[in-house]
């Protein structure tokens, strides 16, 4: 999923005036009908980045010649702040026609804000090409995909539900004898205990990429989080068993519960511990092996 961006290459104009714009090395001006300019910006996140409030700034640079980036600030009203990128040094070099992808921060969610206000976005990039002075650039942004949204919405179910309870999975693998399942506990605890205080639902465990539930005992559904203290034991088995499943795992132990806090409904993602991914990962590898 990509956010789209497209930005206009300032041109200056010489002392004469004449009324022309030009273009030299490969980079060439743009007209205000939203014409190509000479960087796309696309927002991306990697499977590593989930659950760990981070995304991907990917910039492209469309002409024949070098470009100069120092720094790319995305703004939406769904973040209390900007999504931003900023150099360490002299700089970032955009080879001509290749991308590169720069890891940025997501800043806290803007709870009150309407996802509907996602298509409201701008982006400003400060850039220079070779023996010009740096320009600073504001245009328009799109979301066709929702990349901004669903990391808001997922940010703002964390922080509703932390509210009302904390959920960590226990470190304890449970494995059964045949080595085939095993059971990990969803450990609930009341932020605030007591009688009055307010619950969400926890409608159904999503499977990952590397664990499923076992059809000998599903995992449970439509679960009220609230004033108790609770353990929910939920028995897995391995999702797949290709040679590549715990090589190339990014997001297998990060388990997606969809919840229903008062008129919010989304994804809240539990991560294991390293302890226990270590553990799991053991255990799928094990559970995976031929028998004998």
């Amino acid at each position: 999923m990509v956010v789209a961006v497209t930005l206009p290459l300032a041109v200056a104009c010489d002392s004469g005036g004449s009324g022309s714009s030009g273009s030299s090395g490969g980079i060439h001006s743009t007209t205000a009908s939203g014409s190509p300019g000479p960087i796309t910006v696309e927002v991306n996140q990697s499977r590593d980045q989930y659950g760990k409030q981070a995304i991907q700034l990917q910039l492209t640079n469309t002409t024949d010649s070098p470009l100069t980036v120092t720094s790319a600030r995305l703004q939406s009203r769904l973040f209390e702040g900007d999504i931003s990128w900023e150099s360490s040094g002299g700089g970032l070099e955009l080879p001509p026609r290749q991308p590169k992808s720069l890891p940025a921060a997501l800043p806290a969610a803007n709870c009150e804000a309407s996802t509907d206000e996602s298509t409201e976005l701008s982006v400003r990039i400060n850039y220079s090409a070779a023996d010009t002075a740096p320009v600073e650039e504001n245009t328009s942004a799109s979301d066709p995909f929702g990349v901004l949204p669903r990391n808001a919405s997922e940010l703002c179910i964390a922080s509703e539900a932390a509210a009302i309870a904390t959920m960590v999975l226990d470190p304890v693998l449970e494995v059964a004898a045949d080595g085939r399942t095993a059971v990990v506990r969803l450990v609930i605890s009341p932020a605030t205990p007591g009688s009055d205080v307010p619950s969400l639902t926890i409608e159904s465990f999503e499977e990952t990429t590397l664990l499923a539930q076992s059809s000998a005992a599903p995992w449970p559904v439509n679960v009220t989080v609230g004033a108790a203290q609770q353990e929910l034991p939920l028995t897995i088995r391995p999702a797949r068993c290709d040679p590549h499943a715990v090589a190339e795992d990014k997001v297998g132990t990060l388990l997606p519960l969809r919840v229903v806090i008062g008129d919010r409904k989304g994804l809240l993602k539990i991560a294991a511990s390293n302890d226990l991914r270590g553990r799991i990962y053991d255990f799928v590898t094990a559970a995976c092996a031929p028998a004998g």
